[in-house]
């Protein structure tokens, strides 16, 4: 019985700790930031790695009144390269926390 209470607490510090680990990457995931760029580099859209949009620079030379729908479709290039980007980075980050551990719905797991 005292080798399951061991188990026990032993499995409860591992579960902290992961805790503790996950909510560090995070915190650190929010700060970090990639950037994306569409045209040649009309467009750049910044996206924090937390999967938050956190700005976009337009050159005003792109922007032509008869040309809207060519200004949107740059400014969704590059807000989706960032996003994509950023998720990319979160996922690899948080599999390096979970990887090799049996968790369903979790980066890095094994399923």
């Amino acid at each position: 019985m005292a080798n399951i209470q061991k188990l026990m607490k032993q499995a409860a510090q591992m579960q902290q700790k992961m805790q503790q680990d996950m909510a560090s990457a995070q915190e650190e995931l929010a700060k970090r930031t990639v950037e994306h760029s569409s045209g040649g580099g009309a467009v750049t859209a910044t996206a924090t790695c937390d999967g938050s949009l956190s700005g976009i620079k337009i050159k005003p030379d792109v922007v032509d009144p008869e040309d809207v729908e060519m200004l949107e479709d740059l400014v969704f290039t590059a807000v989706k390269g960032a996003l994509e980007e950023a998720q990319r980075i979160s996922s690899e980050e948080m599999g390096k926390l979970t990887q090799g551990l049996n968790l369903p719905g979790m980066p890095g797991g094994m399923f």
